[in-house]
């Protein structure tokens, strides 16, 4: 990842929601938000065997201060229409902002698996990340912990969704195919004991939809 901060967001479409919802994404909302101080890359990915169209967009950051930033908040306070359209759309909507805590690994992987942590981990998330890295067919792994001052400011983004779940963390897993990724999940159960089980069981994989640098934007 680029920078030392990041911003996760996680949301449920229906169907007909979807096209909209993609056009919004891809030709409106990444290009707004990269066009704002310390926003460096945005990446967009699809839930893999759901019946719910479930997508994570990961933003990252400079450092985690960009999630309460003057320039950031102006925006969330500012919604464009469109924005103001999809919005009250969202569905199980989760939103955490803050700092990567330890990286391990070289590039990106096309299938990620973005487990969400609760409470703060109390394990050594650098020797983590650095087995998990070094399995078969992984390309990184990272814990980004969650500054929840910053991501609980209220904005008129905020008022527009009925509920906004939030995380105390992510760890996130990228590899090359969902079979090295399920193991990778499973070794989870070895590397950390206290981690919850319901984390490699109930959260879906998520696969490469869209990818966006803030050097892509136009001039």
């Amino acid at each position: 990842m680029e920078g030392t901060g990041f911003l996760a967001i996680w949301s449920d479409l229906s169907s007909e929601d979807q096209t909209d919802w993609t056009h919004w994404m891809t030709r409106e909302h990444a290009i707004e938000r990269l066009g704002i101080p310390g926003f460096l890359a945005c990446r967009v990915f699809r839930a893999v065997g759901m019946v719910a169209s479930r997508h994570l967009i990961l933003y990252e950051l400079t450092d985690k201060d960009v999630v309460g930033s003057v320039e950031y908040l102006a925006r969330l306070n500012a919604p464009s229409q469109w924005s103001q359209r999809i919005m009250p759309r969202l569905r199980n909507f989760a939103r955490c902002g803050g700092r990567v805590a330890a990286s391990a690994g070289t590039g990106q992987g096309g299938l990620v698996a973005a487990l969400p942590l609760e409470p703060h981990p109390q394990w050594d998330g650098a020797a983590l990340c650095r087995e998990l890295a070094s399995l078969d067919r992984i390309a990184a792994a990272r814990v980004l912990l969650t500054d929840l001052a910053q991501t609980s400011i209220r904005t008129s983004e905020k008022s527009m969704r009925a509920n906004d779940d939030v995380f105390a963390g992510l760890l996130l897993i990228e590899g090359f195919d969902e079979t090295s990724l399920r193991k990778a999940c499973w070794h989870l159960h070895a590397l950390a004991p206290r981690l919850s089980n319901r984390l490699t069981d109930e959260f879906p994989l998520y696969t490469t939809c869209f990818t966006l640098h803030r050097w892509q934007l136009p001039r």
